[in-house]
């Protein structure tokens, strides 16, 4: 009695549910991009009578909120933080633009002391984040 085998059987790749995989990689990509990055701090712009615009690409971002408290992108530091920060920005790309973010509110002496430091390391490419009135 003689049998016949088949020695080579096709490779088969299910189809079927090829949909449902992109589906989901639709909705977690979409998800994905929704997220913002970017911390921010509440707090009230001050206001003035003229403003100029800059890019966003290349910034630090000092925050300084009602009470005094300090945040470098959004994230809690101290004072010695923000010297480091702006010393090792300093280093890397001098041409980055520090933004001091400070809520209308603000004691002035709290300003003044990262004013101080941006004067002690001569960073001169600063500006004052204001809304527009």
């Amino acid at each position: 009695m003689k049998l016949n085998r088949s020695r080579k059987k096709g490779f088969f790749i299910p189809l079927n549910s090829m949909s449902d995989v992109a589906f989901l990689l639709l909705i977690f990509i979409m998800l994905v991009a929704l997220i913002n990055y970017r911390r921010e701090v509440k707090i009230e712009y001050p206001e003035a009578n003229t403003a100029l615009r800059t890019s966003a690409k290349k910034n630090l971002e000092i925050w300084i909120d009602q009470d005094g408290g300090l945040y470098l992108d959004g994230v809690p530091a101290a004072l010695g933080d923000v010297e480091d920060a702006v010393a090792d920005v300093y280093r890397r790309a001098p041409d980055t633009r520090l933004h001091i973010i400070a809520d209308r509110n603000t004691p002035y002496e709290k300003i003044n002391g990262v004013l101080e430091i941006l004067q002690i390391l001569q960073y001169r490419v600063v500006s004052f984040v204001v809304k527009e009135p």
